[in-house]
């Protein structure tokens, strides 16, 4: 397997003879170089919170440093006029220690105030992120979410932009304290004696020389990290969205063993960029270490010459151990800050992505709407080259009940799809009472079309949200009149509490049918001009489906209606059958007109009856 093909698939490699089940194409590790635009970028978050924070910041930073700075001078100050045989001073050895103790309690009651109130501001920076985020990914269009897994979006709103919280709460903020502390370290010892100050200052351009050197590795070992991380919740998903059918087919230990292959890529790649991300320690240690070196050979000779006293040289040591502390904070911080560059750069590729279908600069309201409806000539196509549709003309009228009938990939969901306006056409025009559907806001449009799935989704909550879900200002009283107009109240006061029921998770205490009938409560509650049921009586028995027969009555009077079903015989009574072959209309008419061409709809009814027929048999 060559480099590519490993990155695609996250470094694990098939087993033998199996076949490659993952391949991701929208985590690959970006070979960018440090952008600051990125952090500038960040910053734009803080912006709205600057005029709160600066007052505390600078007051709390000038407190700390101020203290900070200001022991190693009395500790110097006590060694030389309080502590040496010839100036021995208890009176004032008491006063400098009292100091001592003042600039201390100072010092802590700054940071921790600062600490405390930097964590609340960055949690709110954190939550306008997340939010900007997930508000971004709710408006993208269905071709963004064609093309990566569940998991990998799931990674984004959280791991990642987790991964900033350090960042925004004390990141930002140290840096300002550490910069502020080592110039003033700077200072001062360059103040008290030039030469050794500068004798001690060589090594630090020796150390960002050899930091350097380490800074893509770092960076690109975290931007691994979380490629790794974002596939292996795509598995995490899948796994369980799909574990019916891993256990209905018995590939529990396969997919536990490649669960483990994508696991341990994981843990390799987090030691690696760990290993990296820790090398800053060692490598300010031991810069101070040569820095002490200096201090003691260089210093002694000073002190022996008499140019300092040992006041100095001590103050001078405690001053060092200062200058290293901020420099390995520094260091830990950029290491933080190339983790956060790695999360960030993913949050804001999702954030820069585009919506396919977008709404026009002067898009305007749909006005509430008849129901004539006009395909002009449309060709679409998800993938370049391989058309979906082609040439599709099909004119509605307000009112009328239209089924869409022909095999699988005739392009029937496809024509639905582009009426809800999910995807743009490449060619021609959807025209709702006149209007260009591009012409109009999304909002407008979708909000008069109702749609029924096959696959319903229920949300986690009570079965009375689910189906107030068509319409949030809807009564209790409007909410029972839907259920029960479907035929659906009988079994929901069946449940344990009846319309306040709590259900998890895509319904999964309610069958297929239960689900469906909720999906009809709610579209029916809606009350939209235009109806879409897509193979909506598909899981429904025999019995359940006489009765949606009836609530379909109902349900689709006075409406403009898509059906679109297996079972023919829920749709012979639709005003104008339409038959899709290949993406192209090949045959209109009622159900009598179609069976008297005996084409391809009259061929589809006779197959169906045979396989009922042998079926009953």
């Amino acid at each position: 397997m060559s480099k590519k093909q490993q990155a695609a698939t996250g470094g694990v490699q098939p087993s033998e003879g199996k076949q490659q089940r993952f391949v991701y194409q929208d985590d690959d590790i970006i070979e960018k170089p440090f952008d600051w635009n990125q952090v500038r970028r960040l910053a734009t978050y803080m912006k709205p919170y600057s005029k709160q924070m600066l007052p505390i910041i600078l007051i709390t930073v000038i407190l700390v440093t101020l203290t900070k700075l200001a022991i190693p001078m009395f500790i110097s100050y006590a060694i030389d006029h309080a502590l040496m045989p010839e100036v021995k001073n208890a009176r004032l050895l008491f006063l400098i220690v009292a100091l001592m103790a003042f600039a201390y309690i100072v010092q802590c009651l700054a940071s921790n105030y600062r600490i405390k109130y930097t964590s609340v501001i960055g949690q709110r920076v954190i939550y306008d992120l997340r939010h900007d985020l997930f508000s971004h990914i709710q408006r993208l269009s269905f071709r963004f979410f064609d093309k990566r897994p569940a998991g990998s979006v799931l990674v984004r709103v959280t791991n990642d932009i987790n991964s900033l919280q350090d960042l925004f709460t004390n990141g930002v903020v140290n840096v300002l304290i550490d910069c502020v502390q080592l110039a003033g370290i700077i200072i001062i010892l360059l103040m008290l004696n030039f030469k050794l100050g500068l004798a001690i200052m060589v090594t630090v351009p020796l150390m960002f020389i050899v930091s350097a050197k380490l800074r893509k590795k770092i960076r690109l070992g975290w931007q691994d990290v979380r490629m790794k991380q974002s596939r292996l919740n795509s598995h995490l998903n899948e796994s369980i969205q799909g574990i019916r059918v891993t256990q209905a087919y018995t590939q529990e230990k396969e997919n536990i063993k490649y669960f483990e292959d994508m696991n341990n890529t994981n843990r390799l790649s987090w030691n690696r960029a760990s290993a990296l991300n820790q090398s800053f320690g060692p490598l300010i240690e031991l810069t101070g270490a040569i820095g002490y070196c200096i201090l003691f050979l260089y210093g002694a000779k000073l002190v022996q010459g008499g140019e300092i006293t040992v006041g100095i040289l001590v103050g001078f040591a405690t001053y060092i151990g200062h200058f290293w502390e901020p420099i390995n904070r520094l260091g830990q911080l950029y290491s933080q800050l190339l983790v956060a560059m790695a999360s960030s750069e993913r949050i804001f590729e999702f954030i820069d992505e585009q919506p396919t279908v977008a709404e026009a600069k002067q898009a305007k309201d749909l006005p509430p709407i008849r129901g004539e409806i006009q395909f002009d000539n449309i060709v679409f196509e998800y993938e370049p080259g391989r058309p979906a549709l082609k040439g599709i003309q099909l004119d509605v009228k307000d009112g009328q009940s239209i089924a869409l009938v022909g095999h699988t990939g005739s392009g029937k969901s496809t024509i639905i799809n582009l009426l809800c306006r999910f995807y743009d056409p490449v060619e021609g025009r959807v025209l709702i009472d006149g209007h260009d559907i591009r012409d109009v806001t999304l909002t407008s449009l979708r909000s008069q079309i109702g749609i029924v799935l096959q696959d319903t989704f229920i949300f986690s909550g009570t079965i009375r949200d689910n189906i107030r879900f068509g319409k949030l200002d809807a009564t209790d009283a409007e909410v029972e009149a839907a259920a029960k107009a479907v035929h659906a109240h009988d079994f929901i006061m069946a449940l344990p509490s009846g319309y306040d029921t709590e259900v998890q998770e895509r319904g999964s205490m309610l069958s297929m049918g239960q689900r469906q009938l909720l999906s009809f409560a709610r579209a029916l509650l809606a009350d939209p001009r235009v109806l879409i049921l897509d193979e909506a009586t598909a899981s429904i028995d025999t019995e359940t489906e006489l009765k949606i027969q009836e609530a379909m009555k109902t349900l689709l009077a006075g409406r403009t209606s898509f059906i679109i079903a297996h079972r023919l015989s829920t749709i012979r009574h639709a005003d104008n059958i339409v038959v899709l072959d290949h993406g192209r209309i090949m045959e209109t008419g009622n159900h009598d007109e179609l069976m008297a061409e005996k084409g391809i709809y009259y061929g589809l009814i006779q197959a169906q009856y045979k396989f009922l027929s042998e079926e009953a048999s």
